[in-house]
């Protein structure tokens, strides 16, 4: 069962298609699910960044209820929103908590209003297992390479900066690979971002337990990258997947040398 000393169990993934007869994500969605500690864990599901899409839902529901064995219950904040206490209850029933991809600014602007973000630190400093692709990475860490306007403006590819929970004290970067326009906004951002942004192609994922963590792909040749500018120039180090865990605070240092 989850570590109540556990501050952080979070897998944060790149990007990967999740509503598809054979999920491509499945080898890392085990990893979240065997984190979980219990034979059959709670999961729940929000849909979110979607707008509650129903059939997320029901991919969600098959792949990690019939295919991975949890018990999956679904937070609906747009189509069928409980009030405070049954969002509370909830969060609070939940051992993995799974958040999908979508609007990451509008998902993040709705939880500050409705109070989900004390709800979610909560669960964190419980120790359940926090967990999601692209809108559901970027929103565990300090802030994320969205691309938040397409949804209001299908045409513009313009990448924002937006906040989020702060449970991981970075930048992150989801489908480093298969959205190309995000190299170079990344670059761009992070001269004004202080820290490092941690980039992840599709089907790759960061694994933090307290202040360890590795990296886990669900395709072969799939990587990630630490982005930082030091000095004036900017730096993109590839990471490959790795099976020990490290210190995550060797990976927030820019200065630290991780020899890979």
């Amino acid at each position: 069962m989850p570590n109540k000393g556990s501050t952080r169990r979070i897998v944060a993934i790149g990007g990967g298609r999740v509503r598809t007869a054979t999920p491509q994500t499945t080898g890392i969605d085990r990893e979240i699910v065997r984190l979980a500690g219990r034979r059959r864990p709670r999961l729940l599901f929000l849909p979110t960044a979607s707008l509650d899409a129903a059939d997320y839902c029901e991919a969600i529901i098959r792949h990690f209820g019939g295919t991975l064995g949890c018990r999956v219950d679904t937070l609906l904040l747009y189509r069928d929103r409980p009030g405070p206490r049954g969002r509370a209850a909830r969060i609070a029933a939940a051992d993995v908590i799974y958040v999908g991809g979508g609007n990451t600014l509008r998902m993040m602007r709705l939880w500050r209003r409705l109070g989900v973000d004390r709800l979610l630190e909560e669960a964190r400093r419980r120790g359940a297992v926090l967990a999601g692709l692209s809108a559901g990475a970027i929103c565990w860490f300090r802030a994320g390479n969205s691309d938040a306007r397409k949804f209001s403006n299908p045409g513009d590819r313009t990448l924002v900066r937006v906040r989020g929970l702060n449970f991981v004290d970075a930048m992150v970067c989801p489908h480093y690979d298969s959205e190309h326009h995000r190299r170079p906004a990344l670059k761009a951002m992070m001269r004004t971002t202080p820290g490092v942004a941690i980039a992840l192609e599709d089907c790759v994922a960061i694994e933090i337990v307290d202040d360890r963590y590795r990296f886990l792909a669900a395709r072969r040749g799939a990587r990630a990258y630490r982005a930082y500018w030091r000095s004036g120039h900017y730096h993109c180090d590839e990471l490959r997947p790795h099976g020990d865990f490290r210190q995550l605070a060797d990976l927030l240092d820019k200065y630290t040398d991780l020899g890979t």
